[in-house]
């Protein structure tokens, strides 16, 4: 519960953020997924419904209070002949029911004890806190989805920076170029290299931003955010390194910070208390009753005929033909699915974390050495720039160098994205994707 609370909180701060913005950081639009998604609103409709469910079982021990009226006139009143009764004159008869009846009746009962209802009690709590996991796991899958349609959108935009930058370097190459060919120092093939580059550059470009508006409008259908509303990334590659390179690579999972691993435990209490209800099945139900009958009967003249009573009632079950031995074993067969399902899912934790931490180390490695190959590219690119400008180069090796220096950048964006990816997946296998 505390987690929920927590998570409400970080909800309230964020909506009050997201008034009236475009921009926005994937903490902004996980707090927008949780806040209006429809998954979120089902699992939070199931949690109101479990506390219901506990008052629900809970009202069968209070008393049951009941009152009923009846008003009657027999038109024809049963009757049988006094001789068959062995006396009376012949043509006589007798009646057993008067012409008029008219009355009102209460009544009470009081569980007194219901091993059923003990077990009822006992799974409608085990269940609201079932729910509560529920919708905890279902918080945690939406920040995933959310996170994973968040970081793409947001590895193109950090392309499309780079290759704006680039664009405008390279435009400014072709001016100065164009301006050494009026005076006579490059030929007009130099020329049309770089505005063929440039061209290549700008065609790429619109194909850059085709695809992010269409992992944006991806990333809105996950938070079921309408297209029609804007949507600008607020964040960066830089940012979201930062926060997430706090991971510990030798930290091994705890099990208990996966919601469905806990629903998993919540699920095997709740068949055992099943289990353990049909064992009992046996057990008495006991009940007090009382009740108090005021009646008015008679046929020309009323008579007031009350009636009370008070009483304990008990009802045991004898034979009922093997039913509540079957309910037992498949609530048994249950248990031992349950406990299967946990293996499994022990088993998938235990991969999802040690292929995260693999990914970890060889993403890292990559990034590291994707870095000095720019560097290298930047170097080469710079030399080539200055030796052409200078006349003792020439375009073809700008050309060359520029195609380097661009596609080192390109992997150098896809090595940050592989290992701020790698981060994301290890603390989502270790549970704590959380904001």
């Amino acid at each position: 519960m505390n987690r929920i609370i927590t998570l409400l909180f970080v909800l309230s701060l964020h909506a009050t953020a997201l008034q009236g913005q475009g921009e926005m950081s994937l903490a902004d639009c996980v707090a927008y997924a949780i806040e209006n998604h429809a998954q979120v609103t089902i699992a939070e409709l199931n949690m109101k419904d479990a506390e219901w469910q506990i008052k629900e079982n809970a009202a069968v021990a209070y008393p049951n209070i009941n009152l009923e009226g009846h008003l009657n006139y027999f038109i024809q009143q049963p009757a049988i002949p006094s001789e068959a009764l062995g006396f009376g004159a012949p043509g006589e008869e007798l009646t057993f029911a008067l012409k008029k009846d008219f009355g009102a009746s209460i009544s009470a009962t009081q569980l007194i004890f219901n091993n059923t209802y003990l077990a009822s009690i006992k799974a409608a709590r085990k269940y609201k806190d079932y729910a509560a996991i529920q919708y905890e796991g279902v918080v945690e899958k939406l920040t995933n989805q959310v996170t994973d349609a968040y970081i793409p959108a947001l590895s193109i935009a950090e392309g499309i920076k780079v290759l704006e930058k680039n664009i405008a370097n390279q435009r400014q190459l072709v001016e100065d170029t164009k301006a050494n060919y009026v005076a006579g120092f490059v030929e007009q093939l130099d020329v049309d290299r770089l505005e063929f580059s440039l061209s290549t550059f700008e065609t790429d470009l619109e194909t850059l931003v085709r695809q992010r508006d269409k992992a944006i409008e991806y990333l809105q259908f996950v938070m079921n955010m309408p297209n029609t509303e804007e949507l600008v990334l607020a964040d960066d590659l830089d940012k979201l390194l930062a926060q997430y390179d706090d991971i510990d690579p030798t930290e091994d999972v705890d099990y208990m910070n996966r919601p469905d691993y806990v629903a998993n435990l919540k699920a095997r209490e709740l068949n055992e208390i099943q289990t353990d209800a049909q064992s009992k099945y046996w057990w008495p139900v006991v009940n007090a009753v009382a009740s108090y009958n005021p009646t008015y009967q008679g046929n020309d003249r009323l008579f007031f005929i009350p009636s009370s009573l008070v009483g304990v009632q008990l009802t045991m079950p004898i034979y009922d033909g093997g039913y509540h031995k079957a309910l037992k074993e498949r609530s048994i067969i249950n248990t031992l699915k349950v406990d299967e399902q946990k293996k499994l899912l022990t088993m998938s934790y235990d991969l999802a974390v040690e292929t995260a931490r693999n990914d970890y180390f060889s993403t890292k490695q990559k990034l590291a050495d994707k870095e000095r190959n720019l560097i290298l590219a930047e170097k080469i690119f710079n030399t080539s720039e200055t030796k052409f400008k200078e006349g003792v180069g020439s375009s073809f090796e700008v050309t060359q160098a520029q195609l380097g220096l661009y596609q080192s950048q390109a992997d150098h964006i896809n090595a940050r994205f592989d290992f701020l990816n790698s981060l994301i997946a290890f603390k989502q296998a270790l549970g704590k994707n959380t904001f």
